[in-house]
């Protein structure tokens, strides 16, 4: 049966990669970036269903957005990510990589969820790159210096709110580490290496999105280096923690 999908990141690396396998397998896709051009160009050149243009990282832009959204899909593939970048600060005075990277997936899907039917998934990028959060710097009242650092503590951050997440709504929430080192744009400019082929990150979006494995495994962590759902960060194994990230993250979304 085809499904209606939103991927976000899909202009590039392993969200293009995706959105092209989903769309090949017959599914109806609407695919996001940032840069209108280059969005167009992607959404026709893989037959895209739709595509919405948004920079994520400013969150009143994203909740302006959300309107030109059809709110209607059965899956939600939060795939954006940013690890290094020019502008660490958000012009809501926010650490970049966490807007991108956790409080926009959130707004996504808490503006997505009521019109999703209960069979339907939110499938959450994370990494096997994860950092205990320091709230204080989710909330921007802490500066975090070091790149990986904000990136770790942003992808343990949305894992630790899915799986909060998943305690309490019916459609599937898992989030997914595709894998280490893939040859993205991600992986080159953040740690200078040519990396592994991102059919690995894009095949595992689409089983996560899809097949009947990930069915009864909401709130999961795959890991895709390993293979197999695992443990995440110990952190995320504490829901009464879990809880309170999902809280404060709530709490900085317009």
């Amino acid at each position: 049966m085809s499904k209606t999908i939103l991927i976000t990141g899909a202009t590039d690396g392993i969200g293009k990669a995706a959105a092209a396998d989903l769309i090949a397998a017959g599914h109806q896709v609407c695919v996001h970036g940032r840069d209108p051009d280059k969005l167009g160009a992607v959404a026709d050149e893989l037959g895209a269903a739709g595509a919405w243009c948004c920079d994520l990282s400013d969150l009143i832009e994203v909740k302006l957005a959300l309107g030109q959204l059809d709110q209607s899909f059965d899956v939600l593939i939060n795939n954006a990510g940013v690890f290094k970048t020019p502008q660490t600060r958000t012009v809501q005075g926010l650490d970049t990589r966490f807007a991108v990277n956790t409080l926009a997936p959130l707004m996504l899907t808490q503006a997505l969820l009521p019109g999703m039917p209960g069979e339907g998934r939110i499938v959450n990028l994370s990494s096997a790159a994860q950092a205990p959060v320091n709230l204080d710097a989710l909330a921007g009242k802490a500066q975090l210096t070091d790149d990986f650092q904000a990136y770790a503590q942003s992808k343990l951050a949305i894992t630790q709110w899915t799986r909060h997440l998943a305690s309490v709504v019916e459609p599937l929430c898992v989030a997914v580490n595709p894998g280490s080192l893939l040859a993205t744009k991600m992986g080159t400019e953040g740690f200078g290496v040519a990396g592994s082929d991102i059919s690995q990150g894009s095949s595992i979006i689409v089983r996560a999105a899809l097949s009947d494995e990930f069915a009864e495994h909401s709130g999961a962590y795959f890991d895709n280096d390993a293979g197999q759902f695992g443990s995440p960060h110990f952190d995320a194994l504490d829901r009464d923690l879990n809880r309170r990230v999902f809280e404060v993250c709530e709490a900085l979304l317009p």
